[in-house]
């Protein structure tokens, strides 16, 4: 079986510590190809089926899609999950909205650029939606190089307002980098944020497993009453993560510090590891790294890989649930940042996983990311933007 497939890439900040030099890539060289609607006027219904480690009939081509635009600094991008547009967030602090047509909508949803500290790992990082639309919540680095999750209303014309921000949550960061970025609403209704080790390189001050440190933990945010629960530990720096729409297990991409990228799920089944480690920083992966630290309840790795042609700073990604490509249902697409590649992961209904399988290269990946359709999108920090789309199925 033969597939064409369209990839809508985006790409985010280097996740590596500061000496870390990502890879150069070169794009694929193909002719971009003509994309449905990256608007559709009403979500599609799951495509059923099983998820398997049989990737034989996988696509084994890709083809541009059509760029969302050009955008400065992109990091992530989030669509409303009633409206359905796109929202761009952009390193230096500002969010702006995409039309039908794929051109900005004036004024932006939102302008930090006065109230964050934006450049190497730091800046305006992430963004989520209340299941409502009325509410979203932003992870930044304010003016101190602190972390920052905030909570914004949704005015009815799709700006946010900044008025109305209410903090969530203020981190210290001892160092400029290991932020982390990411933020997540769970399937709990709950606000979920794993948070980096606070910097430098090998967590240093080994905060990661120190249960009295915020930094290196998966923290869960109540935004009703505002409290914030420690319910994992064991991260060096956390990028990108996402809950299947499926089954709401999370999924969670742990950028590496000398030799091994992971990728760990907590499955929902088992309360997403609560009080569990991901390991850090006695173990990078699967390999023992700090000898002087111990961890029980340890959640190994569900796949790593090598730096070298594979990369070294993994972007993460999202289990595949659109209709566009059935052939990648419940595979976990995923990115790395210094190689560029993005790669679809098979994997099995007991979250096993098998082999991934290369679909294209962007420069500077750093979020791979689904709509409310369940279609995946890639951002370059480049400033590309791009859908996943099924264009030829023979």
């Amino acid at each position: 079986m033969r597939w064409v497939v369209a990839l809508a890439l985006i790409g985010v900040a280097a996740c590596t510590d500061a000496t870390t030099t990502p890879a150069t890539t070169t794009p694929a060289t193909t002719t971009p190809a003509t994309t449905a609607s990256t608007f559709p006027d009403e979500p599609a219904p799951p495509v059923p089926g099983e998820a398997t480690a049989d990737a034989t009939s996988w696509p084994a081509e890709v083809q541009w899609g059509t760029s969302l635009g050009r955008f400065d600094e992109p990091v992530d991008i989030q669509h409303h999950p009633t409206t359905h547009m796109a929202y761009v967030v952009e390193r230096a602090g500002v969010v702006k909205r995409i039309a039908r047509d794929g051109t900005p909508v004036m004024p932006w949803a939102l302008d930090l650029r006065s109230q964050i500290r934006s450049g190497g790992e730091q800046g305006l990082l992430g963004l989520a939606f209340h299941p409502s639309g009325r509410y979203a919540f932003v992870n930044f680095t304010d003016p101190r190089g602190d972390t920052v999750v905030a909570a914004v209303k949704v005015s009815d014309d799709g700006t946010f307002d900044v008025g109305s921000r209410r903090d969530l949550l203020q981190l210290a960061q001892p160092y400029p980098n290991h932020n982390g970025g990411e933020v997540l609403w769970g399937p709990d209704d709950a606000l979920w944020v794993p948070t980096g080790d606070g910097g430098s390189g090998g967590d240093p001050d080994r905060v990661a497993l120190n249960p009295r440190s915020r930094l290196g933990k998966l923290l869960r945010i109540d935004v009703d009453t505002g409290v914030v629960e420690t319910w994992a530990s064991g991260l060096r720096n956390p990028w990108r993560g996402s809950f299947d729409a499926i089954t709401g297990d999370l999924w969670l991409a742990d950028v590496g510090q000398r030799a091994w990228e992971e990728i760990t799920v907590a499955p929902a089944a088992t309360h997403w590891g609560r009080d569990a480690s991901f390991g850090w920083s006695a173990f990078e992966g699967t390999h023992r790294f700090h000898e002087d630290q111990t961890v029980e309840s340890h959640l190994p790795p569900t796949f790593e890989y090598p730096h070298g042609d594979e990369g070294c700073s993994i972007t993460g990604g999202v289990r595949y649930r659109g209709r566009a490509i059935p052939a990648l249902w419940g595979a976990y697409v995923f990115a790395d940042y210094c190689s560029g590649r993005v790669r679809a992961l098979p994997v099995n209904d007991d979250l096993t996983v098998g082999e991934p399988v290369d679909l294209a290269r962007l420069d500077r990946a750093v979020a791979v990311r689904a709509d409310t359709f369940g279609e995946i999108w890639v951002v370059s920090l480049d400033g590309d933007i791009r859908p996943v789309v099924s264009v030829e199925h023979p």
